[in-house]
């Protein structure tokens, strides 16, 4: 049998959650509702951005619930891989944009030096 660092998400396992702490999970809720909710965005572009922003947080949870969300929406496969591949090179651009960190410490150590 496969096991998995996560676990399925189940019936039992969101009744327990709700019972260690209903209130902040009703207040989650609502604003999950208020954000996901048409406005200046429609709620199909809010979900590509939850896809693109749940590959860069790697939650898997928010990976499906999203995918499933925006298609649901409307969103295409081709949008959806779209705004994975966003979602990575953001990443990787934040990794080369820090480099100035590294480079920082390697020049004022050899001035040091």
């Amino acid at each position: 049998m496969e096991t998995s660092m996560y676990p399925q998400s189940t019936v039992d396992l969101a009744r327990k959650r709700r019972e260690l702490a209903p209130e902040p999970l009703k207040a989650f809720k609502a604003f999950s509702a208020a954000v996901f909710a048409d406005g200046a965005l429609p709620n199909v572009t809010k979900q590509l951005i939850a896809v693109a922003v749940a590959h860069t947080t790697q939650c898997p949870y928010c990976i499906k619930g999203h995918t499933a969300e925006a298609l649901k929406q409307g969103a295409t496969e081709q949008q959806i891989m779209e705004a994975i591949w966003v979602a990575a090179e953001m990443r990787a651009g934040g990794a080369y944009a820090h480099s100035t960190l590294a480079l920082d410490v390697m020049q004022h150590s050899c001035e040091g030096g």
